[in-house]
This record gives structure tokens, sequence and C-alpha cells, in this order.
């Protein structure tokens, strides 16, 4: 069986429900965009990590692909269960990996060694999946009728971001290579 179907060879495609909607709807762009976040940092565990980061990063495209079906589904909460307790996991990793830093006293740029680099990458797609998200959440609170988005995945992408921005720090630091300041020009 092929997996092209050319119902979409016209601009839309189908939700989980099948209601079809245009290929740039707010929502296809928010589970798009989680769906991009997660194939970053499936290029993160394509470098050679140790094996209790690689599953850390497992978790995380784990629930990634979760939110981005709950995103795609209308009233869509399947993912809650295990995205509530992720939140308060996600910042106890944060915490870890500070505490491993030295305290930032300016702006550091996205660069480094090449891990560091690729993380700060997924962070900024995290970011902007943040952002689509909130677009989400605010196209549907406008309209009538249409099921909310649970707040939660908007608060892990928030977390998520500040995870991968520490990690790309600590990337740094066991390298040897400190982050890479800001100056102005």
């Amino acid at each position: 069986m092929p997996i092209y179907t050319g119902t979409g060879d016209r601009g839309d495609t189908g939700l989980f429900g099948n209601r079809r909607v245009p290929k740039d709807h707010v929502r296809i762009e928010a589970y798009g965009t989680v769906d991009e976040l997660n194939a970053c940092l499936g290029v993160v565990r394509a470098e050679s990590l140790d094996a209790p980061f690689d599953a850390q990063v497992q978790l995380l495209q784990d629930l990634l692909f979760e939110i981005g079906a709950d995103l795609a589904t209308e009233g869509g909460r399947a993912s809650l269960p295990r995205v509530t307790p992720a939140i308060a996991e996600l910042e106890r990793w944060i915490d870890a990996s500070e505490a491993l830093l030295p305290q930032l006293r300016t702006f550091v740029l996205p660069a480094g060694c090449r891990l560091a680099a690729l993380l700060h990458q997924a962070r900024t797609v995290a970011r902007r999946a943040e952002r689509r998200y909130w677009t989400l959440v605010h196209a549907l609170a406008a309209a009538p009728g249409e099921s909310q988005v649970p707040e939660e995945l908007g608060i892990f992408l928030n977390r998520l971001s500040d995870l991968l921005f520490s990690w790309a720090r600590r990337a740094n630091h066991a390298a040897g290579r400190g982050d890479v300041p800001w100056r102005r020009a």
C-alpha cells in the first residue's frame, strides 16, 4: 500500500477525527512545529550521547509525539497523564543540569561544540512550538464552539526550551569549551 493518498493535493489535510482543514491552519502549524522539534531531538540523538542522556532525550521524543497527536485531535487530552508530571521532571532535570554549570553572567550565543549547537537549535524550535501553541490557544478562544487545548502542553514546551538551553550550556562545559558570550559589535 503506498504512503501517498493524494487527499492533500489541494492544500487541505485531515485532523484525527476526519475533519479537513487547510494545511496552514493554526492547529497544523502547532503540531507540525512540535513534529519539527521532535526531529531536531532525533538529530541530537544521532550524536554520541551517553546512555542515560540518550534515554532522557528519547523520553522527550515519545512525549512530544503524544503532544503532537493531542494537538492534531480536536479535544485531544490523551497526553495529559504524562505531561503534567513531566513538567516537574523537566524542572528537576534543569536544576540538576544548572548545578553543574558556572553561573550565567552574560547572554550567550547558540554556538560552541556541535552537540551544544544542536541543542540550541532544538531550543529555538521549542520556542517556536510554544509560540504556535499559544497562537492556537488564542484562535480557539476566539472561535465559539471550538474545543480548547490543555494549558499544560504550553507549560511543558516552555520548560522544555529552558531545559534545552541548560543542556546546551552543559554540553559546552563538558567539552571544555564554555559558553560563547555575546559581545556588542
